[in-house]
């Protein structure tokens, strides 16, 4: 790997923060640019997907191949990992059974254990044997009696707060307990911006905008012009690595590349259950069709009674023009004006009320008691990028429409090493680890909430539950 090339990479979320941390860490003089005060500030996430199981309508491949990469992401960044497990359930109302789902989840299983026996290192899911477990309607009667235990260290005892809460009169048994973790977006967003700062061949361009950028033919070389601290600046690199997520079009149509994309602009919902501020809950997930008023919901815990919430439906998480492809004159799907202000400026707090309220009553019709929940803060929000024309596309990496330029294609965030991985081998970018970094808990903390409440979030966002410490 030589360490003369130079690699700019556009876009500080996870693609490009982690491709920075990545190369950084081999030596690569690598210039990281992004619009935003910090990193990792995209669209929200709050779980591994690891091997996809929260989505029925893909392929057993993309299942696979999910739970080989969130394996590799969670080696990767271990402190973002939120060790809790998810509760799989589906509503009599659905017109599948549990049972559907356990031929999948023995193959997930099994797969786990393969790459257990590979190395042993990926048996970070916990044992294979206990990838996942159901319970009967007995079972979860009987948990009904048990109290709450402060740190839950087995499956029952995650399954006592949801035997406890749930209205079992509108689910169908089995419930099932996978070992799905949680990710926390903003301990990768405080751990990779301390990772980067440790390394000298990094160099670090936020508040900064890349507004062209043109290939000198004769040297081979690409000059980037951007504008930092409202000064005009340009540089030369070997390669461009595209990762500004759904404003990707942006910089195909400076570089005249062809391409088939599409962007979704979706939020999740913050919200505070004042009656379990110190109850620790599993992930749910309670199963649904997409897009109806019956769309999936996800019940997402967070420390101090806070939840995120997704349901969806036009009402709550997706939006009926939220989801735009790219025309034939330019490589950017044309997001609605109203989805950019959000983005870019503010929400209407009426707006943020509103979708709040129905996301609480779409959880409610589950869990009665949540009726009682309030607003916690602002959405979390963002537009994703999703290459081609598949909506339900869950895997993809990175493309390489031209000489010494990727463009990256994540749709869910532990792609990312596998998309990595494409950049080195196209770009014969070798080589062994020359600086590793070294971060306290207590760093990675204390930055976590000052870039959650920066943005106007709770702080314990941030938080890791005290059973993970």
């Amino acid at each position: 790997m030589s360490k003369k090339v130079k690699i700019a990479i556009i876009g500080g979320g996870v693609a490009g923060a982690t491709t920075a941390l990545y190369l950084g860490q081999r030596g690569l003089d690598v210039t990281l640019f992004e619009k935003e005060s910090t990193l990792v500030s995209g669209p929200p996430f709050c779980h591994l997907h690891a091997g996809g199981n929260l989505y029925r309508e893909i392929s057993d491949e993309q299942c696979i191949k999910l739970l080989k990469q969130s394996i590799d992401f969670l080696r990767f960044y271990p402190y973002v990992v939120d060790y809790r497990p998810t509760v799989i359930i589906l509503p009599i109302s659905d017109n599948s059974t549990p049972n559907n789902l356990l031929a999948r989840l023995d193959l997930l299983r099994d797969e786990y254990q393969k790459l257990i026996e590979q190395d042993v290192e990926n048996q970070v899911l916990g044992e294979s044997k206990n990838y996942y477990k159901c319970y009967s309607k007995y079972e979860i009667e009987a948990l009904k009696d048990r109290e709450c235990v402060t740190i839950p260290k087995s499956s029952d005892e995650w399954m006592i707060p949801v035997a406890k809460n749930i209205d079992l009169d509108k689910v169908q048994f089995p419930l099932i307990i996978v070992q799905e973790y949680g990710l926390n977006l903003f301990r990768l967003s405080a751990g990779v911006s301390l990772s980067l700062e440790q390394l000298d061949s990094v160099t670090l361009q936020t508040n900064t905008i890349v507004h062209n950028i043109q290939k000198d033919c004769i040297d081979d070389i690409w000059e980037v012009s951007y504008i930092k601290d409202n000064h005009s600046h340009k540089d030369k690199f070997d390669y461009i690595i595209n990762a500004t997520g759904f404003r990707t079009g942006k910089i195909d149509d400076l570089l005249g590349v062809p391409c088939k994309s599409m962007v979704e602009f979706k939020s999740a919902y913050v919200t505070r259950w004042q009656e379990h501020l110190d109850r620790l809950f599993p992930e749910i997930v309670f199963h649904g069709e997409r897009g109806t008023p019956q769309g999936m919901g996800q019940f997402t815990p967070y420390p101090n009674g806070y939840f995120q919430l997704h349901g969806m439906t036009n009402d709550i998480t997706l939006y009926k023009d939220g989801l735009v492809s790219n025309s034939i004159v330019s490589c950017q799907p044309n997001l609605n004006r109203t989805f950019i202000e959000k983005i870019d400026k503010s929400w209407r707090e009426d707006e943020v009320i509103e979708r709040t309220i129905n996301a609480i009553n779409h959880i409610s019709r589950f869990i009665p008691t949540f009726k009682t929940a309030e607003v916690g803060s602002k959405p979390l929000f963002g537009a994703q990028q999703i290459p081609g024309d598949d909506p339900t596309l869950r895997v993809a990496e990175v493309s390489f429409p031209r000489e010494k330029y990727a463009r990256c294609e994540i749709v869910k965030v532990s792609s990312v090493l596998d998309m990595i991985d494409s950049i080195c081998k196209e770009f014969k970018l070798f080589g062994s680890i020359e600086r590793t970094v070294s971060i306290e808990e207590e760093e990675i903390s204390k930055r976590a909430k000052s870039i959650a409440t920066d943005r106007d979030y709770p702080a314990s966002l941030a938080s890791r539950n005290i059973s993970q410490l």
